[in-house]
């Protein structure tokens, strides 16, 4: 293998490890805000809500980092010679760095959100991964 593709190979595997720095993280506010939320749902009030409020918050900008994280991956990937049909599919994705800024007041409805954008992140998290080993391997 030359130089430039051993370079590239590199490039792609280092922006995927971006991503999913991003999308770890924003995982963990998220199952922490699904915590919080559940607790909202049978036994909270003000502040449970606004810890879950804090941690959702949190999961939106890990989210945000992680769309334009992954932006920078899929970017990387075409560069790599052979990866041009390892898409990653961002859509359902970035619908779901957008989950929590409408409609946020109904708790379950916030708890429904939450457990579609966890789905969503965890998709990601595997498809992020798969290439990445294709990449290293």
């Amino acid at each position: 293998m030359d130089a430039g593709r051993d370079r590239e190979r590199r490039q792609a595997i280092e922006a995927a490890d971006v991503a999913l720095e991003h999308l770890h993280r924003a995982e963990e506010y998220l199952h922490s805000a699904g915590n919080w939320g559940a607790f909202d749902i049978f036994a909270g009030g003000f502040l449970s809500s606004m810890v879950k409020r804090g941690k959702m918050s949190r999961a939106q900008d890990e989210l945000e980092s992680a769309r334009d994280a992954l932006a920078d991956f899929v970017r990387e990937l075409r560069d790599v010679e052979g990866a041009g049909g390892w898409g990653i599919e961002t859509g359902g994705f970035v619908g779901a760095a957008d989950v929590f800024l409408d409609n946020p007041f109904v708790d379950l409805y916030v708890q429904g959100q939450i457990d579609d954008a966890r789905y969503r992140v965890n998709r990601a998290i595997r498809q992020v991964e798969t290439i990445r080993a294709r990449l290293a391997g």
